[in-house]
């Protein structure tokens, strides 16, 4: 992939210079023509799900005895972001980082919801890794994500809603918070899987490479994409860390189980990121020594070569020289004899060759 090529899906973070502090500017490079929000309002009762192109019709969904998820598809449409802002008063702050793609990882607390940036990582249908922005405003009884664009890893956890499977239609917004950060996190494990599956198959290619073969730019790719796992991935479990000791009325004591159990898989995707990352290391000096150590088979047979030629040219070329008195010429058994000294040689030098086992 060329530079131009990946500098093109870099978000644009020039478009937010020099704006006053909680100015919504759009960072990134996902742009749909206009906002999908959809709504999933369910209690251990009571399921509801309706989609909508108007903040406006997500109000409605206020019971209290209910749970209301909305999720908004589209962030460069800033004006639909600030309307669901101003209705659940969220912070300017908060409206600024959900429209800025490049924002790390965090949590923020608030008096009456938890804000949180998280990054989605699954996989495209061509095959490449998608890092998705994905925000999460938590409250009493509601629970707003944002995401850049349709898709996502929620599929799963809007089944178990609909039928009702699990705990998820019997608890409040803080499990909602849980299972979203779980399918996140679950997401992670097969992505990072796959990752080792590539550095399997790598070492296989490696061990039967040719010195024609260039596979530098594909682990170095491989290395690119680890890294970019790594920056998605780390800084989300200082924010699982972080979420394990607030101390927020909207966190429920029995949900602090669940999210021990959330930072107990991201300490375990953290080690296996690390492992891979050294593993990635040691493939490019793997497939470095083994090019060098063919090379180095190659050389020595052309030096042994090299060494068996040696004498014969030397006799060879006595006998080419222009000398009137070479006494050997005049002998009639000199041809054969000179034939029978090359070979001699030639045949000695294998055996010898052989014996120091350098053949």
């Amino acid at each position: 992939m060329s530079k131009l090529k990946r500098s093109l899906k870099r978000p644009k973070f020039t478009k937010a210079l020099h704006q006053a502090p909680g100015t919504m500017t759009y960072v990134g490079n996902k742009e749909t023509k206009e906002t999908l929000l959809e709504v999933i309002d369910y209690n251990k009762n009571h399921y509801q799900r309706y989609t909508s192109n108007s903040p406006e019709d997500a109000f409605k969904f206020e019971e209290e005895q209910n749970i209301t998820w909305i999720n908004i598809d589209g962030l460069n449409n800033t004006e639909e972001i600030e309307k669901l802002g101003k209705y659940y008063d969220l912070h300017p702050l908060i409206l600024e980082d959900i429209v800025n793609t490049g924002q790390r990882p965090k949590i923020d607390e608030y008096p009456e919801y938890l804000f949180i940036v998280a990054k989605m990582l699954y996989y495209n249908s061509d095959g490449s890794i998608n890092n998705e922005h994905l925000s999460i405003v938590v409250g009493k009884d509601y629970v707003l994500t944002f995401q850049e664009a349709g898709g996502d890893v929620f599929d799963g956890l809007r089944e178990r809603i609909k039928i009702g499977k699990g705990r998820i239609r019997s608890n409040g917004a803080d499990y909602l918070m849980f299972a979203l950060l779980d399918a996140v996190i679950d997401n992670y494990f097969a992505v990072v899987d796959d990752i080792s599956d590539k550095i399997e198959l790598f070492e296989d290619r490696i061990f039967n490479a040719r010195t024609e073969d260039n596979l530098v730019l594909e682990i170095q790719e491989l290395k690119r994409t680890i890294l970019r796992i790594r920056r998605a991935v780390f800084p989300l479990r200082e924010v699982v860390n972080r979420l394990l000791k607030v101390n927020h009325e909207i966190i429920e004591k029995k949900t602090e189980s669940y999210i021990r159990d959330l930072h107990d898989h991201m300490i375990q995707i953290s080690e296996n990121i690390d492992l891979y990352r050294e593993m990635i290391r040691s493939l490019l000096d793997m497939y470095m020594s083994t090019i060098s150590n063919k090379m180095n088979e190659v050389m020595k047979v052309l030096t042994i070569m090299a060494s068996i030629f040696i004498p014969l040219t030397f006799i060879a070329g006595i006998y080419g020289m222009n000398f009137e008195y070479m006494p050997e010429l005049q002998w009639k058994y000199s041809y054969f004899v000179l034939w029978g000294i090359m070979l001699l040689l030639f045949i000695g030098m294998i055996f010898y060759f052989k014996r120091k086992k350098w053949l």
